[in-house]
């Protein structure tokens, strides 16, 4: 495992637009923080965002994990271009050369996809947590610990899509195509839920089917945040609207979303091993 790890390391590592993105991934993490510093002062009218709630404890485990998510399209921009680079390099050929199967290849793939998804999940835990020591009204321990299922909901997430990226940088192996397939496919999902509205029988649940989809059950399982901030609450109070969305992490959702991870390796296990490289 180390080996494997050491390998694309220093892939990573001799790679300069890899590391500007992966910079500009945790920077752009980081600047989370800034929300905090958000205030409007005019006349009478005070407005400090830190104020609303959104960094009190545990709702700010759902909100930072939410936010974070989309900042993953830097990340996976890395992997399908590193992807790619296998094959327009010919690295992937030395490495089989070299000794490497193309099981331990793959593997090699999912650690770097784990050490990303791992670290990034530490990175949201550890600015969460100094942000929600400094702002949050609450700081008994027992509230600090709770919802903290959004960060492994957040980790899940990042593992499938980054398994997702992988799969279609992998069997394209051009990365400007296979992000372009990315966002069709995103299109075809939403395109085909519209249809299953429009068309599907009485007995068949459009919302059900839906849920299976591998990027809406990534979405799924860190739901907007927004709903559930009192300020949104009151408001809808006031024009006789209720709240009744769902925003916990459910557990069919991460089964779902593991369950594609497992399909993305094995998809693209079976396209090395099919291919000749």
């Amino acid at each position: 495992m180390k080996r494997l790890f050491l390998i694309e390391f220093e892939k990573l590592r001799a790679n300069r637009s890899s590391r500007i993105l992966i910079g500009a991934y945790f920077i752009l993490l980081t600047s989370i923080a800034l929300i905090a510093a958000i205030k409007f002062d005019v006349g009478p009218i005070k407005f400090h965002l830190a104020e609303q709630g959104i960094f009190n404890f545990p709702y700010i485990w759902h909100f930072n994990a939410y936010i974070g998510a989309w900042f993953k399209i830097f990340l996976a921009v890395v992997i399908v271009s590193m992807t790619a680079n296998e094959y327009s390099n010919k690295t992937i050929k030395q490495n089989l050369i070299d000794g490497l199967s193309k099981r331990e290849f793959l593997h090699s793939k999912w650690v770097m996809i784990f050490s990303l998804a791992a670290i990034s999940t530490l990175f949201i835990f550890v600015v969460s947590l100094i942000l929600g020591l400094i702002y949050s009204n609450y700081n008994e321990f027992s509230i600090i610990i709770q919802d903290l299922e959004y960060l492994a909901a957040y980790f899940i997430k990042l593992m499938a899509f980054f398994g997702f990226c992988l799969f279609l940088g992998t069997a394209i192996k051009r990365s400007a195509f296979a992000l372009g397939f990315l966002g069709i496919w995103q299109m075809f999902e939403g395109f085909s839920y519209g249809m299953l509205k429009w068309k599907s029988p009485e007995w068949l649940n459009a919302e059900d089917v839906y849920r299976f989809f591998p990027l809406n059950a990534m979405s799924n399982l860190v739901r907007e945040p927004f709903s559930r901030l009192s300020a949104v609450r009151n408001l809808a109070d006031q024009v006789g609207e209720q709240m009744t969305k769902n925003t916990d992490v459910q557990l069919l959702d991460m089964l779902i979303v593991s369950a594609w991870c497992y399909i993305f390796y094995a998809l693209t296990y079976r396209l090395l091993k099919r291919r000749d490289l």
